[in-house]
């Protein structure tokens, strides 16, 4: 997983004293459509970036610590694409551009975790077009896990653990929370995968390849009898 954006102790408090605000849990921070004056640090809490597809709010990521968001306020007259709520109660910094620009010049850590974290977001984008044209539930999550466990190091024995619970995975492959629990408890009982806390861990990570190579010829079975 990619490092949160970090600021050493002394300058986050800083920051925090000028620039910091504390949310509670369901406020909206900003409105898509909303124009776009600063960005965000995420000092303690998580965010909830969602959008108005047609008449239903559509859930796009779920950020925590460390995560920056609001960026397009890095843009020249932006307004914001995406709506952003506090899931819990959340303290988080609030950069003016100026301000922001200035902090990316004089951390280098920051500048380099902050472009780290815009390219994870273009693939989670990426991921999200490709688990959008498969039908399967499960080709979705396991498209997705295999995705993860992709930027997770296995320990020892070859097992990926990849933190992530119901919520954050129904809005990674855009369904609903019961969805997701019904397909991973199959996932479960079939050996792919346990649940240690709010872990996903795979132990076998090429059965789990096999499954969705199986399950993507199953689609093109059934495709090709329509």
């Amino acid at each position: 997983m990619v490092d949160p954006v970090a600021l050493g102790e002394d300058e986050e408090a800083r920051l925090f004293e000028h620039f910091g605000r504390e949310v509670a849990a369901g406020d909206v921070l900003y409105r898509a459509g909303d124009s776009a004056d600063r960005c965000y640090i995420i000092r303690e809490g998580r965010v909830r970036i969602s959008k108005r597809i047609r008449n239903a709010e559509r859930s796009l990521t779920v950020l925590r610590e460390g995560d920056l968001f609001g960026e397009d306020a890095l843009l020249d007259h932006a307004s914001r694409s995406a709506t952003a709520s506090a899931l819990t109660d959340l303290k988080v910094l609030g950069l003016e551009r100026r301000t922001f620009a200035a902090l990316l010049a004089t951390n280098e850590k920051v500048a380099i975790r902050m472009v780290q974290q815009l390219v994870v977001r273009l693939r989670d984008a990426e991921e999200q077009l490709e688990n959008a044209m498969l039908k399967d539930h499960s080709s979705r999550i396991i498209n997705t896990l295999l995705r993860l466990a992709s930027l997770e190091e296995p320990d020892e024995a070859g097992t990926h653990t990849i933190p992530i619970t119901p919520l954050d995975l129904s809005t990674r492959v855009g369904l609903d929370v019961d969805s997701v629990k019904r397909a991973v408890q199959e996932l479960r009982d079939g050996g792919y995968l346990s649940i240690d806390d709010q872990n996903v861990v795979l132990k076998d990570l090429s059965a789990l390849q096999t499954l969705y190579s199986l399950l993507g010829k199953k689609e093109e079975v059934r495709g090709g009898f329509r």
